[in-house]
């Protein structure tokens, strides 16, 4: 397949293109069915004869060029409007009826507070375009209207307000809220990018509009992908104070796989500046070693790594409900654990060379000790809580 995109060194463009190379080139093999022979980026810097060989040529396309934030609103028709009538024109030139997608905004439903829009109109007037040239030449329209996106490579201080909350808490800059109660309906990028490429294998989401509001239905005019969050800007802005205080605090909030909070922190980190990149850890040192908290979560407790010198037992104490878990990753150690009350001992001798992991069980004192007489013995420890100084449940007694 040979797919030509439109506003390709866009947001939308961008992620498209280098996710379609990944197909094209064998990177992502989770789309089986479908083939990526050619690509055919086109943006406002590309020549117009590389469009036109592009419309002779392909077999799909995404018409992500736009303008949105122009310093004349006249400019919203040609960039919205004109360049669409001149795609659609050069493909029946070529007699190409290969599907095309559309790029449109909820801003097109008129409605509400983008009642009267100039942006809106444009972006209304191209989707009626769009739908006049499939019913002149038989070819398969996707019109998409867009919410508020979100995501990585998304430009802050442009038409983004989460991605100027991003770039700006990043970098320790500012943040002005006026209404923190004001709801969001954001698509995240990386689920756009999954439904243009359920487009291209002809799986497209269709839907209807009740004002602004988004209704999945078979039969429906519109596409949508099917996956959106709605937040309020105070709850973005307290996720991203999280994220932010996260090499302080070490605590890794809950993110659920497919969650607003996950998707949120993964485009945040896209904004880290160089030296907030890497961050110093704490290190407990004296002179058996040191204990280092790598990571802590709300809900599954805390990892961190304990190197012991040549020689050195650590531990000698028990729990009454805390457990946790010693994985030896470089070394040679015996762990030996005794049920307080009783004398039986249980040993096991680990080693780096053959990675495992030992249960410390509640109710048992329990140890470590490096069995070499010239190298560090390192072991990762994960503990069913994070630490709490005030309620450490942790006794002293030797094995």
């Amino acid at each position: 397949m040979k797919i030509l995109v439109t506003g390709s060194a866009g947001f939308v463009g961008k992620n498209l293109v280098e996710n379609l190379k990944n197909i094209r080139d064998g990177k992502n093999r989770t789309r089986p069915l479908l083939s990526v022979d050619e690509i055919f980026p086109y943006d406002l810097d590309s020549a117009p004869e590389e469009l036109d060989a592009a419309c002779a040529d392909c077999d799909f396309v995404f018409n992500l060029a736009g303008v949105n934030r122009p310093k004349d609103p006249a400019e919203f028709r040609a960039g919205n409007f004109g360049f669409a009538s001149t795609l659609l024109q050069t493909l029946k030139k070529h007699h190409n009826t290969c599907p095309v997608m559309l790029s449109s905004s909820i801003q097109a439903t008129l409605e509400g507070r983008y009642a009267g829009s100039a942006y809106g109109l444009s972006k209304k007037d191209g989707e009626e375009l769009f739908f006049r040239y499939a019913a002149e030449t038989g070819a398969k329209v996707l019109v998409y209207r867009f919410p508020n996106l979100a995501g990585k490579w998304i430009r802050p201080n442009y038409n983004s307000a989460v991605g100027t909350f991003c770039y700006n808490v990043a970098h320790d800059l500012p943040l002005t809220v006026n209404d923190p109660s004001v709801e969001l309906e954001l698509l995240f990028i990386d689920d756009l990018v999954e439904e243009m490429l359920d487009a291209l294998e002809g799986k497209e989401h269709h839907c209807e509009f009740d004002g602004v509001k988004t209704t999945l239905r078979d039969d429906g005019r519109y596409c949508a992908a099917p996956v959106t969050h709605k937040a309020t800007l105070g709850y973005i802005v307290s996720c991203l104070e999280r994220f932010r205080d996260q090499p302080k605090t070490l605590i890794m909030p809950s993110i659920p796989n497919g969650s607003f909070e996950k998707k949120l922190y993964a485009m945040y980190l896209s904004y880290l500046p160089k030296e907030k990149v890497a961050f110093d850890l704490k290190m407990n040192c004296d002179d058996r070693g040191s204990f280092t908290e790598l990571l802590k979560t709300v809900d599954h407790g805390q990892f961190s790594v304990n190197i012991s010198k040549p020689g050195i037992t650590k531990g000698q104490h028990w729990h009454n409900s805390k457990w946790e878990f010693f994985i030896v990753v470089k070394g040679e150690a015996l762990i030996q654990e005794r049920k307080i009350g009783t004398d039986e001992v249980m040993e096991f001798r680990v080693s780096g060379k053959r990675i495992q992991a030992v249960h410390m069980l509640p109710g048992y004192t329990h140890n470590i000790i490096n069995l070499s007489e010239s190298e560090d013995l390192i072991t990762l420890m994960w503990a069913s809580e994070i630490f709490d100084p005030e309620k450490p449940d942790t006794f002293s007694e030797p094995v």
